[in-house]
């Protein structure tokens, strides 16, 4: 089975660059790479910032460019985001609480889509109420499961100071959840930091990577980086007792050579 995890799209004003690159362009060439590469995927994941400024335009073009795209397609929110404005123009992602939550059962498992945007802040947040949600899913069902969280906000430290700042605020409460289910998680995946990453929660593995528009580097200082960087997504081949997670650099301008072209 294969999955597309994309994230941090940051879709804005067509024509209005972040970093000196066009979101918007970069998106669609994202999209027209995995139809190109991965048609057969059985669904892709945006696990946040979808939108740069939280507005209702972006939105609708996202919508729009989604409903031409032949891949099934579940979305999360980010700290760019704004919930209210994202569910009014996608509803279905609302839970019974007005979270930006769902679940989506898939032939590999069950996704589940998870909320951590906060008003005011560029850090993260996973109240009592989303918590409390998170638990009866993972009491209702056997697994196994698939976690996506929009990571706007990493679900660990980093231990690069700014970015941790801005991290999930409660994650010592979300990763004592995971603990106690942690036989039925078999992955988690995140974005929010725009670099590659890899390591675990109470033993789940968990995986990001770069967006689809501007990346970062890993500094260990205090200063948040932008990095030349080539754009990406993801794409995990999933079996039955296996997850295999690449980071497809779509953005890379230089040449591919095969070994006998070295020769």
């Amino acid at each position: 089975m294969k999955l597309i995890h994309m994230s941090d799209i940051h879709l804005t004003t067509p024509g209005r660059t972040i970093f000196g690159r066009d979101p918007l362009h970069n998106f669609e060439r994202a999209l027209d790479h995995v139809l190109a590469d991965h048609r057969d995927a059985e669904i892709m994941v945006i696990s946040g910032d979808l939108s740069d400024r939280g507005d209702l335009a972006d939105y609708q073009l996202l919508r729009e460019h989604l409903s031409r795209f032949p891949i099934p397609v579940r979305l999360c929110i980010g700290n760019h985001d704004r919930r209210e404005t994202f569910l009014g123009v996608f509803p279905e992602c609302a839970d019974a609480d007005g979270f930006a939550q769902g679940v989506h059962d898939a032939s590999f498992g069950r996704c589940l889509l998870l909320d951590t945007y906060e008003p005011q802040t560029a850090a993260g947040s996973f109240c009592p109420t989303r918590q409390a949600w998170l638990e009866r899913q993972l009491s209702e069902h056997d697994g196994p499961f698939f976690l996506f969280m929009f990571m706007h906000h990493n679900p660990f430290p980093t231990h690069i100071a700014p970015v941790d700042r801005i991290g999930l605020l409660d994650d010592a409460a979300f990763r004592s959840i995971v603990a106690k289910h942690r036989s039925k998680i078999r992955h988690i995946f995140f974005g929010h930091c725009h670099m590659v990453l890899s390591g675990s929660v109470a033993g789940v593995p968990t995986t990001s990577l770069r967006g689809t528009n501007h990346a970062s580097y890993p500094v260990f200082a205090e200063v948040l980086t932008v990095a030349d960087l080539p754009e990406s997504y993801g794409v995990a081949f999933i079996g039955d007792d296996y997850v295999t997670m690449h980071m497809v650099e779509f953005g890379y301008r230089g040449d591919l050579l095969s070994e006998d072209s070295l020769d």
